[in-house]
């Protein structure tokens, strides 16, 4: 009798524990951290969730959600918009925009409908370790639709940047679903850049904003330096790795799901989570927005950590009633404005060098945590997270291509032997066919994981 009450002890213990634990677990904790992000580092995130937010708009000179003053969509600088009826369910709608004020070409790709069944089948198209891409792996459905979107749009983009004088960057920005396909769009665009007119790696960027789970943990580390994730506080879909079908079949009964999500990833260590290569993670440098603490009610004023974690990458639930409202592309667009206010407002007050050397300060801080995060993943044996010596020299070559067009030498693209890592044309054929029209539609037998 003494034995069963001391076994219920130890459960009730136990239990109460693991219950405390959840419960006063805050989204600011996993970024405790971090360091704070530099206002000229943050600048793009709330001008791209603007843009995000004009794929949802059905007249974009009389927006449904308009900007409190800050950035302005410009309607005639907005080069093509797509929506459902020309996809067909192969990729959410989106739009391409030039910001010539800016210097850049923006792919904005919108987030999941729920009364779209498209967007659920690019979700359940997937299973865990089913595709690989880059020596990682990936989330299949998104990767096809990556694969569609930039096989449509690549001569557009090409001729768009060579027609600005081969200086704009390029941009891919996408919320929630939209964000897993701009980030795996931006790893297929580094592995074959001279199908955009062998665009330099430094001119490419992503900023996935409330990020899926959609590259395994060597990738998301990989591609830091061009691949940023935005979340907001509390935001469930980055933090679980939970399959993206089962979260969306559950959506009605979320409580549910994130309760059991955390009561099983509270009996998986730590470091079987990392020795799992299929395991899919939020891709490259996080930002993390943080305006609520713990033990203390209401909003603060929001301020943003940044970094590339390798462990400890949103791998915990928390148990909030914030958890679904702050995926939404609206309210992380207020919130990131309202940050990159306070930190511009921070920055004036305390600033006691030149700009250009604060710049290239966190210029040289940003290099060396990427490369710290790669050795992190190299200790941690997490394989091919680290460039092959192949690799290195085309980065090198990269940056000695971008310092060229500076000076006003347009860099010259490379033959399509040059691009090491998996061949657009294969990717294509692997994941779809053509129709007698000449058309691609979807392969079912591409649900293969020999893409290498």
């Amino acid at each position: 009798m003494s034995l069963c009450c001391g076994v219920e002890c130890v459960l009730l213990l136990g239990c109460s524990r693991w219950a405390w634990k959840r419960c006063t677990y805050v989204g600011s904790d996993d970024s405790e951290t971090w360091p704070l992000a530099t206002p000229d580092e943050f600048e793009p995130v709330p001008r791209v969730c603007r843009l995000i937010l004009a794929v949802y708009e059905p007249d974009l000179r009389h927006p449904q959600f308009p900007p409190d003053g800050g950035y302005r969509l410009n309607p005639d600088w907005v080069l093509k918009r797509v929506t459902y009826e020309h996809t067909q369910g192969r990729s959410p709608p989106y739009l391409i925009y030039a910001d010539h004020d800016r210097k850049e070409i923006v792919m904005a790709i919108r987030g999941l409908n729920l009364a779209k069944e498209s967007d659920y089948k690019l979700l359940l198209d997937n299973r865990l370790g089913m595709q690989m891409f880059d020596g990682g792996y990936v989330h299949h459905g998104l990767l096809k639709s990556a694969a569609w979107l930039l096989n449509e749009e690549s001569e557009t983009l090409k001729r768009v940047w060579e027609e600005t004088g081969r200086e704009y960057q390029l941009i891919f920005a996408g919320h929630s679903l939209g964000s897993g396909v701009a980030a795996l769009m931006t790893v297929v665009v580094i592995n074959n850049r001279d199908r955009l007119g062998g665009i330099p790696r430094s001119k490419v960027r992503c900023y996935a904003v409330a990020p899926a789970r959609c590259m395994s943990l060597n990738l998301a580390v990989k591609y830091a330096d061009v691949i940023h994730s935005i979340v907001l506080q509390d935001d469930f879909l980055p933090r679980t790795a939970t399959p993206l079908e089962d979260i969306f079949e559950s959506i009605f009964c979320l409580p549910c799901l994130i309760f059991l999500v955390c009561l099983r990833d509270t009996f998986i260590p730590e470091g079987r989570k990392l020795k799992d290569p299929r395991r899919l993670y939020a891709p490259g440098r996080m930002y993390h927005i943080v305006e609520r603490k713990f033990c203390r009610c209401g909003r603060f004023p929001p301020q943003v950590r940044t970094a590339i974690p390798v462990n400890g990458r949103f791998e915990h639930i928390v148990l909030s009633c914030n958890a679904t409202s702050d995926h939404g592309i609206i309210w992380i667009e207020k919130e990131a404005e309202k940050a990159l206010e306070i930190m511009r407002e921070d920055k004036s007050e305390t600033i006691t060098v030149p700009p250009k050397v604060q710049k290239l300060e966190r210029l040289q801080t940003i290099e060396k945590e990427h490369k710290d995060a790669l050795q992190k993943a190299v200790s941690l044996n997490i394989p091919h997270a680290v460039p092959t010596a192949d690799e290195t020299i085309e980065n090198e070559e990269t940056e000695t291509e971008a310092a060229g067009s500076d000076n006003g030498d347009i860099p010259k693209a490379k033959p399509e032997s040059s691009s090491r890592g998996t061949n657009w044309d294969e990717l294509v054929e692997k994941l779809f066919k053509r129709s007698e029209s000449g058309k691609l539609i979807l392969n079912k037998e591409s649900a293969t994981p020999h893409i290498q």
